[in-house]
């Protein structure tokens, strides 16, 4: 498919924060980014066979060992009406031990046990002289364009996207989870950003597939009202991962405030959380990875003063970061055909940089 530019590269500037070198979650040190994508088939839907319009995202806090060098997490519920793997664990505990895995609705559970194989051939001791392991797979659903009862991400797709993994630019829109996903009546997907706040990054990726086209904001402006009707096909109301990384030192708590802001971000778009909706947050720190085994009883770790101005300025960070990445899913995202003939077309970028007020 062709390229198509960011926001940003077209002159659309969202917030008053600096991006990072690669205004990307990669920017975060030690994050990295994978997808594999699964295009397959063409004209009418054969539940079972396709065609097939979907993939996989991975996203890994550091490149070593999880399961032995977890790292601080919080999940934030903005809307309940998803399919998650592993939040609970991640609510109850505050850490993450496992690669984070989007895809599809009902191939969360094939996810989750590719990533769970990955985790087994990593760590011979889980389930044997230690504990168990907690997958986390995110999904949305992505049936206007794919097969979804075919199920069609397996095991060693996702064992694929984890070993080509990136700490490199991220490939935006219509990609691996992204590739089936609609957004504000449009082609959505994939899309990242990042801030640098008092010497730390915030770096988010989002899987969007939510929102009506009458409520798409971008940069203030009220575009999805003013564009043209024709250019939309039918309104979606759809779900939202969110993917907030930093290397701020912060506890599972303090993340868990940094995860809430991000729905600030999600809001200025014109998103509401329709009442079907999977709109989830998952926030992570690598700043100090928590050992999986330890010598001493107690752990001592360095976290963010709350008293000082910072913990605000990476609320403002956050918001930022999301409501940017969103609009650079919408900006990248290419026209899909999916099964059925049904047709997700790419935002009209033209019309809409004309309907926005560009910063300078």
């Amino acid at each position: 498919m062709e390229k198509r530019n960011r926001a940003r590269e077209l002159g659309v500037t969202i917030g008053t924060l600096t991006p990072g070198q690669m205004n990307s979650i990669t920017d975060v040190p030690g994050v990295e980014v994978g997808h594999l994508s699964l295009i397959c088939g063409e004209g009418k839907l054969v539940p079972g066979k396709g065609p097939v319009r979907t993939g996989v995202t991975v996203i890994k806090p550091h490149p070593g060992n999880l399961f032995l060098n977890k790292v601080p997490a919080a999940v934030h519920v903005i809307n309940g009406v998803g399919k998650t793997i592993g939040l609970v664990q991640i609510a109850e505990l505050g850490v993450i031990e496992t690669p984070i895995v989007l895809t599809n609705t009902l191939s969360a559970g094939l996810a989750a046990d590719g990533l769970i194989e990955y985790m087994l051939n990593q760590n011979p001791d889980i389930g044997v002289t230690t504990g168990s392991v907690n997958p986390v797979v995110g999904e949305c659903n992505d049936s206007f364009l794919n097969d979804l009862r075919g199920r069609h991400v397996r095991q060693e797709h996702v064992l694929a996207a984890l070993a080509q993994t990136s700490s490199g630019p991220v490939e935006e829109g219509s990609v691996g989870a992204g590739v089936g996903m609609s957004a504000f009546g449009y082609k959505g997907g994939i899309g990242t950003s990042s801030r640098i706040v008092s010497g730390y990054t915030i770096g988010v990726l989002v899987l969007v597939n939510c929102g009506r086209k009458e409520e798409l904001t971008i940069a203030g402006s009220p575009v999805g009202s003013l564009l043209s009707k024709r250019t939309a096909t039918m309104d979606n109301y759809g779900s939202i991962m969110i993917i907030v990384a930093t290397d701020a030192p912060l506890s599972a708590r303090q993340l868990g405030r940094l995860a809430k802001r991000a729905t600030h971000g999600l809001a200025r778009t014109g998103a509401n959380s329709s009442h079907g909706s999977g709109d989830i947050v998952i926030a992570f720190s690598t700043a100090e990875p928590i050992p999986h085994y330890s010598a001493s009883s107690t752990l001592r770790l360095t976290r963010l003063h709350e008293s000082g101005p910072d913990i605000s300025r990476l609320f403002c960070g956050v918001a930022e970061a999301t409501e940017e990445a969103i609009v650079n899913g919408l900006f990248t995202a290419q026209t899909v055909i999916g099964r059925d003939g049904n047709r997700r077309v790419g935002l009209p970028i033209s019309e809409t940089l004309a309907l926005i007020t560009i910063k300078t």
